[in-house]
């Protein structure tokens, strides 16, 4: 019963929290993102602060489709990390390490995706089970050295989960089968696209801006 009720008084917790008054969207600064008019995107292996070993390559291989797509040469992953690997770098911590300076000498890219995952993986809620990813991006110049784009989203496959009309024993069975199916088809990975194109989603409001490669791009550009 306690843990019934302390289900219920989060979801109150979050339906009042949820209620956004009106004029509160703040509109993000494009000034220095302008000036900069980055043409090719280096993206590094995400820092993981999430118990799962396999979320960095898992989102790294998933954010240079929404990139490519919104008008942006993106350096391929697999010869990046190879890279890095033959210098001696391997893990995140190090490579986000390495100055801008640095990685313009070795890449030659306008610019440098900096990813970190805050959630990943499935979690199971007494009456739910849910899937989430959560990360956030930041893009720097690398001739400057100057922070261009900051972003952040998150997806969840408790979105759109009807469940909360069902019985109380239906929902706890069903969140049990539902972490199973998770955990083994790696829903994860699937969910960690949805998130991708979400903090990547060139065009949008707050998202990236288009790259000179998109025909939207002589429409757009300043």
């Amino acid at each position: 019963m306690k843990s019934l009720f302390a289900v219920s008084l989060l979801i109150i917790s979050l339906l009042l929290t949820g209620c956004a008054k009106p004029g509160q969207v703040q509109t993000k600064d494009y000034s220095a993102f302008k000036e900069s008019k980055p043409r090719s995107i280096l993206v590094l292996l995400p820092k993981n602060q999430s118990t799962d070993v396999d979320a960095g390559h898992s989102l790294l291989s998933v954010v240079t489709y929404p990139l490519a797509e919104g008008g942006y040469y993106v350096f391929p992953v697999a010869v990046v990390e190879e890279t890095f690997k033959q210098n001696g770098l391997s893990n995140a911590e190090d490579i986000n390490a390495v100055s801008t300076t640095r990685l313009h000498q070795i890449f030659g890219a306008d610019a440098v995706l900096y990813l970190n995952i805050e959630k990943y993986g499935t979690s199971y809620q007494v009456i739910n089970s849910d899937t989430r990813v959560s990360a956030s991006a930041r893009l720097v110049d690398l001739r400057s050295g100057k922070e261009l784009w900051t972003n952040s989203a998150t997806a969840s496959s408790d979105e759109n989960d009807n469940n909360y009309n069902n019985g109380l024993l239906t929902m706890v069975v069903s969140a049990a089968i539902e972490q199973i199916e998770n955990t083994v088809g790696n829903k994860s990975h699937e969910i960690a696209g949805i998130t991708s194109a979400r903090l990547l989603n060139v065009g949008s409001s707050g998202g990236l801006l288009y790259g000179p490669r998109s025909p939207v791009y002589a429409k757009t550009a300043l």
